[in-house]
C-alpha cells in the first residue's frame, strides 16, 4: 500500500517526504554522508525546526547534533533516527511540539515503529518522577501524557538513557554557562544512569562534565 504524502510544514518539521522526482532538496536531514535511505524514505531538511530557537542555535541544528553524537557512540540506526526526531512530541524540558500525539502513525511511516517508540518514550518521560531511580531494578517509568507508570523493556530503557545523555551533552557543550551551572547535577545524573549507558557515552559525559585532569575512566 502506498504511504500517504505528508506535507513538510503540515507535519511540523518536514520529515514527511515528497516523491524524489518532485523534491527540490534531496539532502537528508540526518546529514550523514553514509546515508543509504532510499529516496522515498529520505528525511528532508525540516523547515519549521530550522526556524525554532533552541539553546546553541536552532532546534534543527540541535536534532542533527544529537543524531551525530549517537552515531559517534556507535548507536544502531533506529536510535540515531530517534535522536534526530526526539523533540517531535515535545519533551518535559522543551514543550514545543512538532507533531500531535494523535498522528504518531505518520512518524512511524517515515522512521519505523522501533525508532518512533523511542521518540515517544523520551517525550513521555516525567523526568522529576522517573530519572532519580531509572537504573534501579523494576523502577517505574512515569508517562506524563497518560499519567500512568510502566517498566520499559531493558533495551528501550537503555535507548532512553543514551538519548538523554546525547541531548544533555549537546546542550552542555554548546552553552558554557549551562555547563557551569548544571554540570554537577548532570554528572550525578550520568552516574545514576551509568549501568544503562554505553561505554563511549559514559566517557564522553565524564570528559564534558568533569573539570579536566579527572575526566577519565
Amino acid at each position: 500500500m502506498r504511504r500517504p504524502h505528508m506535507d513538510p510544514d503540515r507535519v511540523g518539521v518536514g520529515y514527511g517526504c515528497r516523491p524524489a522526482k518532485h523534491r527540490k532538496d534531496t539532502t537528508c536531514a540526518c546529514r550523514s554522508p553514509s546515508c543509504r535511505r532510499r529516496p522515498g524514505r529520505h528525511i528532508p531538511a525540516p523547515p519549521r525546526a530550522a526556524r525554532i530557537a533552541h539553546p546553541g542555535g536552532t532546534l534543527l541544528a540541535h536534532l542533527q547534533r544529537v543524531r551525530a553524537r549517537l552515531a559517534a557512540w556507535g548507536a544502531r540506526p533506529e536510535l540515531q533516527l530517534a535522536g534526530l526526531c526526539h523533540a517531535f512530541y515535545g519533551t518535559d524540558g522543551f514543550p514545543v511540539t512538532l507533531l500531535p500525539l494523535g498522528r504518531r502513525g505518520e512518524l512511524v511511516a517515515v522512521i519505523g515503529a522501533e525508532a518512533e517508540a523511542i521518540v515517544y518514550l523520551y517525550a513521555s518521560c516525567d523526568r522529576k518522577a522517573t530519572c532519580p531511580a531509572l537504573a534501579d531494578p523494576g523502577a517505574a517509568f512515569h508517562d506524563r501524557f497518560t499519567g500512568r507508570t510502566h517498566s520499559p523493556e531493558p533495551r528501550l530503557l537503555r535507548d532512553f538513557a543514551e538519548l538523554s545523555a546525547a541531548n544533555e551533552l549537546d546542550l552542555a557543550r554548546r552553552d558554557p554557562v549551562l555547563r557551569e551551572r548544571r554540570g554537577p547535577e548532570l554528572l550525578a545524573l550520568f552516574t545514576r544512569f551509568r549501568p544503562l549507558l554505553s561505554h563511549p557515552a559514559w566517557l564522553d559525559g565524564r570528559a564534558v562534565l568533569t573539570p579536566s585532569p579527572l575526566a577519565h575512566d
